[in-house]
């Protein structure tokens, strides 16, 4: 007489005694099949997994309750149980209420086609996954941080960065979570700008914030943060200088740089031709990509060249000799920038390029801002950098509450706008143990 089928659905990134309780509860019912959630299932509801599908492949594996394992593409089991028509379902009973209870009416919508039966494991108190990851990537190494970016990239079809100017913004980032449609959206990582660290700290925005300074901000950053971080190298500055840049960034395990192609004083983009701005020679250009690879000691470390062509009144013509070239000479992804609230260029650009090249690419939404996330995830962009919106936000609420205690000579009024001190005493704290 055949054994009955039961089905399990699992990441197994990390196996604790809560989910070897399920394992064995099941195999009480017969044969256990498990479907281990790809990399890119896990990433499209919470985030990427600590080990590889093969890793985790492995161990489940050695696990004795586990007859058989395979591949669960995405978060719904529908596929995998229209295939198999198991007699049970079994899960902890975790699911009932938040992102996963959709899954989980769905599982009882297929089990019932087939008179199959959804058994569900009470939840064992005082462990938890996330957790346990929490706990880990507290520690997160250098080297992890350092391949997060081109896992990140593997996994995800787009993703986002949000501005850094110093510990606390970066903090923000890290925790910053709203729920939508049953899914956790979070931002995936920090843009280490240029123009927010050096307006942060009184400068204009003209490389007069040194390498050492902004790598000083960087070091704070990196020491209550664990998600990956791109850094805005502006220029590059001289060729000789930029190898030294590429090699200290990747040390201290900031996943990617990238530099524009523009020479002289650096002037803030979004100025365009209003204040003179020069483009660099192509290849000066790809000389500086083919010295900071060289410069690298491993694949991890990503070098992203940012074009200036649409910013410049150079057309896309030029944007895409240009993209043409800086591939050829090894960059690892394309910044296709624009100031203008029109995304038409922009849009023909990824088009064109998404044609013909593998490469990444990215885009700063600043001006054109109307245009959804939806909308590049369709045209297949990468990362969406949203490049100074935490420094704007907080410059007018400060400003605010400081005229308020001129205006009233009190801070009864401002009190309800702001954080109350149990809660920024408290801050720090939970930020890095939740």
């Amino acid at each position: 007489m055949k054994e009955p089928q039961v089905y399990v659905g699992m990441s197994a990134d990390i196996i604790h005694p809560g989910h070897m309780n399920i394992l064995k509860i099941s195999k009480s019912y017969g044969e256990v099949t498990v479907g281990l959630l790809t990399d890119e299932a896990i990433s499209s509801y919470k985030k990427i997994p600590v080990m590889s599908y093969e890793e985790r492949f492995e161990v489940l594996s050695g696990v004795k309750y586990v007859d058989n394992i395979i591949e669960q593409k995405t978060h719904d089991y529908t596929e995998n149980l229209d295939k198999l028509k198991p007699d049970f379902v079994i899960h902890g009973d975790d699911w009932q209420t938040g992102i996963q209870k959709p899954v989980r009416d769905k599982v009882i919508q297929s089990l019932d086609r087939w008179g199959g039966k959804l058994i569900e494991v009470p939840y064992t108190e005082g462990v938890s996954s996330k957790q346990l990851k929490a706990s880990l990537q507290k520690g997160v190494t250098t080297e992890q941080r350092l391949k997060s970016l081109r896992n990140l990239l593997n996994f995800k079809d787009t993703i986002r960065f949000l501005d850094i100017h110093n510990a606390l913004s970066a903090i923000v980032i890290e925790n910053a979570k709203y729920e939508k449609n049953g899914k956790i959206i979070e931002f995936d990582g920090m843009w280490g700008s240029s123009l927010t660290d050096s307006t942060s700290k009184g400068k204009p925005d003209i490389e007069a914030v040194d390498t050492t300074s902004r790598l000083n901000t960087l070091n704070e950053i990196l020491e209550v943060t664990t998600k990956p971080i791109i850094y805005d190298g502006d220029t590059g500055g001289k060729q000789e200088h930029f190898i030294f840049t590429v090699q200290t960034l990747e040390r201290l395990g900031i996943s990617a740089v990238i530099i524009e192609d523009k020479k002289g004083l650096k002037k803030n983009s979004l100025f365009g031709n209003t204040v003179k701005q020069e483009q660099e020679d192509v290849d000066v250009f790809c000389e500086k990509i083919i010295a900071g690879n060289k410069a690298k000691k491993t694949d991890d470390f990503m070098i992203f060249a940012r074009i200036e062509s649409l910013i410049l009144d150079k057309g896309l013509s030029d944007a895409h000799l240009r993209a043409e070239r800086y591939a050829e000479a090894g960059a690892n992804g394309i910044l296709i920038h624009s100031k203008d609230s029109d995304e038409k260029d922009i849009i023909s650009f990824i088009k064109t390029f998404k044609k013909n090249s593998i490469l990444p690419i990215a885009i700063v939404p600043t001006t054109y801002n109307h245009v959804h996330i939806s909308e590049f995830e369709e045209l297949g962009v990468d990362i969406i950098i949203y490049a100074n919106h935490l420094l704007r936000s907080a410059y007018p609420s400060m400003l605010k509450t400081a005229e308020s205690i001129l205006k009233y000579g009190r801070t009864n009024e401002i009190e309800n706008d702001l954080m109350s001190i149990k809660e920024i005493i408290n801050f720090i704290p939970s930020s890095l143990d939740d």
